[in-house]
């Protein structure tokens, strides 16, 4: 009397009815948040069933077994049980007070207390009845429970007949039975499992007892398969855009590529377009992102008013935005064997402004260029490769081309490092550029060939090294006549092709010592890390080298061990110096977490450097460089409180100082504060003196607050100011946020509210504060103060993810 196998398809058709279409619809970066949720569920766990083991793909292999207290009737013809009958099948369980069997017929009535479980689901019913030939089957008040993830409801009955079956008067919510913050309604929904597809007539959303959304007839997918259809919109009020509200339209192309077009009208400014296509190869996948915004209302009605500001100010005419605006974007890579891939990263805009005025956060307002690249890359056990070229183009309408960095068109490079013995290591950096500009006539270009060979001891101990490296610069270039000549109007001699020769001595020593200690009754283990760096280059003249792609490094802790103070290759700093440094840390022998951990260190130069950017430009002429201490101090498992701090003996002035400190509150609450102040070494000009704070403050476990106040105070002005209000339960939540923000590099502010609902497990509507909240407060989501990655950073695309698009 195999009935379990016939009811394979009901739990299918109610788990997946309501929960999979829209769980589908809009991927989630993260799982909901399930705290608020009391422990009861609409279908307690059945005390006589056990607990499901194995999974739906083994039933077809495994017996059923039924018992029961009495049975009458002859076995092969009519069978009845009566008193706690259950049925068993791997995962699966069916209990009744009665079972009646009519084996001519192939017919069956369950009556009395139905309960159903799987390892997806269970499901309480009054009567279950069938026919097991025809393959049509009844449930009767049905109430049901997911299991694999959270959702709850019930049908007034269920009909099935094959792979297809239809709910009548059907619900589906998160929400426990007892607090029904929303909840989804049909009065008929049928289901082909086969198709993976269901239809739903006359649903309705209701949010407490309002009815939000009714639609008549929606067409939706019940597994995992992707369906073409509409994804949730978004809705925003801003200042600059006005009514702004986002459409998604995913359109499912063939299980290797799909699309999404999601136009955006926003009543201040037009109808704009846009498109995203990925797709997905073995061994390679890409993402292709349009907008289009035909005559924005924005850059018709601002017209005069820019223009004048960009004549006033100076700024080039050319920056203006564009009547017909958009964006184009690529991402892509493609593996070609097990040791080289294809990667690129192309970017457009169709003026400087584009980003700044469709963007509403600070990064919008501050990217200066857009750099795109493509290349080919290797990597083995001992060395890696490339070819590759990179393009830039200017995002700031402030500035004109001549700002923008020098494109790379091509670049060869090669790295190779190998260890023949433990005391003998060698290696090889060498790189070919051609480089050019995008205009070309105020930045002529040429090309540079670098190579730095190196060969290095290291003699190691458990409680010591030293690590002596040799390292021999070679540097030629091939200069355009132009930029030869303007150099050569400043040294005086025209070279357009001059080259740089010259040896790198390095010494790295340090000693490991260690104690153990007791502090406030835990016994720790104290590190002293005392450190020696010296560094030799002889000085060349590089007057007569251009500057490609080089500039100054900022000084920091790590640049005490580095055997260059200059980034790129068309600089190389003279040095005959010493570090001096050593770093300390308290270490808790119980837990491994570390209580302090302090580094201070110095360079003494024994020589005056020479070497700077430009003739007579070093910047080091004391014999001393500025003093560096980093601190980072746990207060506790909640409070911690870390400091840098530099300071210039000859100034005798700060060069750096930051103070960052974070207090955890309760289980979710955070609270951050930083200070951040900087101070240019040669001019003596501040550059930079920020505050930053943020929270999220629980109220309540329903309520909290969250803010952000970012102030520049060299500026006296507001950078970012959020203020929030949120409201949290088990199976939604509301986020209203106010935010004013500088939206462009002159330091415009705009504002805006925005509110998002979340029905969890359902999707959310609004502006997506709880990103944005993420971002503006450290510890908004408690994973990411961890070493562990964010979920959506772990679930990254996989460079060799063969298969379909999720």
């Amino acid at each position: 009397m195999p009935i379990l196998p016939r009811l394979l398809p009901l739990p299918l058709c109610i788990a997946c009815v309501l929960a999979a279409g829209p769980a589908l619809s809009q991927q989630r970066e993260r799982e909901p948040d399930w705290g608020l949720c009391p422990v009861e569920e609409a279908v307690p766990v059945f005390a006589d069933a056990p607990a499901p083991t194995g999974s739906a793909e083994e039933r077809a292999e495994l017996p059923t077994d039924i018992t029961g207290d009495s049975l009458e009737g002859i076995d092969g013809e009519n069978v009845a049980y009566s008193g706690n009958v259950t049925l068993r099948r791997g995962d699966q369980f069916l209990g009744t007070d009665n079972l009646a069997y009519d084996q001519e017929r192939g017919t069956y009535i369950a009556s009395g207390s139905v309960r159903y479980q799987d390892s997806s689901m269970r499901m309480v019913a009054e009567r279950l009845e069938g026919d097991q030939d025809a393959d049509t089957h009844r449930v009767d008040n049905v109430t049901y429970q997911l299991t694999e993830r959270r959702g709850n409801g019930g049908a007034e009955r269920i009909e099935m007949k094959g792979d297809q079956g239809s709910l009548y008067g059907s619900t589906y919510s998160t929400c426990p039975m007892a607090a029904r913050w929303w909840e989804l309604r049909a009065r008929r929904i049928d289901i082909d499992n086969a198709e993976g597809m269901g239809t739903a007539r006359g649903a309705t959303l209701r949010v407490g007892k309002v009815p939000l959304l009714h639609v008549p007839v929606f067409v939706f997918p019940t597994d995992d398969r992707r369906r073409t259809g509409l994804l949730f919109p978004a809705i925003g009020l801003s200042s600059r855009n006005g009514f702004d509200y986002r459409q998604p339209i995913y359109l499912n192309l063939a299980p290797n590529y799909d699309a999404t077009l999601e136009p955006r009208f926003m009543s201040d400014r037009g109808l704009l377009l846009g498109t995203e296509f990925r797709y997905l190869r073995d061994g390679g996948a890409g993402t292709f992102d349009v907008e289009f915004l035909p005559s924005d209302n924005l850059a018709s009605r601002e017209r005069d008013r820019e223009t004048a500001e960009f004549i006033a100010a100076g700024y080039s005419l050319d920056n203006l935005r564009a009547d017909n605006r958009g964006r184009f974007g690529f991402n892509g890579l493609q593996n070609l064997d097990r040791r080289w891939q294809a990667r690129a990263n192309l970017a457009y805009i169709s003026d400087p402004r584009y980003l700044e005025d469709l963007s509403s956060s600070l990064a919008g307002g501050t990217a200066y260029s857009f750099p795109s690249d493509l290349g080919v890359y290797g990597r083995g056990r001992t060395w890696d490769a490339g070819v590759s070229a990179d393009y830039w183009q200017l995002g700031d309408y402030t500035l004109v081309d001549a700002n923008l960095p020098y494109n790379r068109l091509p670049r060869l490079y090669a790295r190779w490092e190998e260890a023949y013995r433990p005391w003998l290591t060698t290696g090889l950096d060498g790189d070919l550029t051609r480089f050019s500009h995008t205009d070309a006539s105020a930045r002529p270009g040429g090309t540079r060939f670098d190579a730095k060979p190196f060969v290095s001891f290291p003699i190691e101990g458990a409680s010591w090294f030293v690590r002596p490296t040799f390292a021999w610069r070679y540097t030629a270039y091939q200069l355009d006549d132009a930029l030869a000549q303007s150099i050569g109007a400043g040294t005086g001699t025209v070279d357009d092709a001059p080259t740089r020769s010259m040896p790198i001595t390095t010494v790295d020593a340090g000693l490991f010592f260690d104690r153990r200690v007791s502090f406030r009754g835990d016994s720790f283990l104290n590190t002293l890390e005392p450190r020696l760096f010296y560094l030799n280059s002889p000085f060349r003249d590089q007057d007569q080298l251009p500057l490609f792609d080089t500039t100054p490094l900022t000084f920091s802790y790590g640049q005490l061990f580095r055997d260059n103070r200059f980034s790129g290759a068309d600089r190389q700093a003279d040095a005959n110096q010493l570090t001096l440094a050593v770093s300390s840390r308290l270490i808790n022998e119980s837990t491994g977490q570390e209580k302090l951990a302090a580094s201070i260190g110095q360079i003494r130069y024994f020589d005056d450097s020479r070497v700077g950017l430009t003739a007579g430009s070093s910047t080091f002429d004391s014999s001393r460089s500025a003093w560096i201490a980093d601190v980072t101090y746990a207060v506790n498992d909640r409070w911690n409180i870390s400091t840098s701090y530099q300071y210039n003996p000859a100034t005798r002035q700060e060069d750096l100082a930051s103070l960052r400190t974070r207090y955890l509150i309760g289980d979710d609450g955070i609270a951050n504060l930083s200070y951040r102040y900087r101070r240019n070494p040669v001019s003596e000009a501040d550059l930079l003196e920020q505050v930053d704070f943020s929270f999220l403050y629980p109220l309540t476990p329903a309520w909290s607050i969250v803010g952000r106040y970012y102030y520049s105070v060299l500026d006296r002005k507001v950078l970012e100011a959020i203020a929030g209000v949120q409201w949290d339960s088990c199976c939604l939540a509301v986020r209203l946020v106010g935010r004013r923000y500088v939206r462009n590099r002159i330091g415009d502010l705009n504002d805006s509210i925005q509110v998002e609902v979340e029905l969890k497990g359902l999707g959310s509507a609004g502006a997506d504060n709880q990103g944005r909240l993420r971002r503006a407060i450290l510890g908004y989501y408690r994973e990411d103060l961890y070493l562990e990655p964010p979920p959506e950073v772990r679930g990254g695309l996989n460079d060799n993810s063969p298969g379909t698009l999720p």
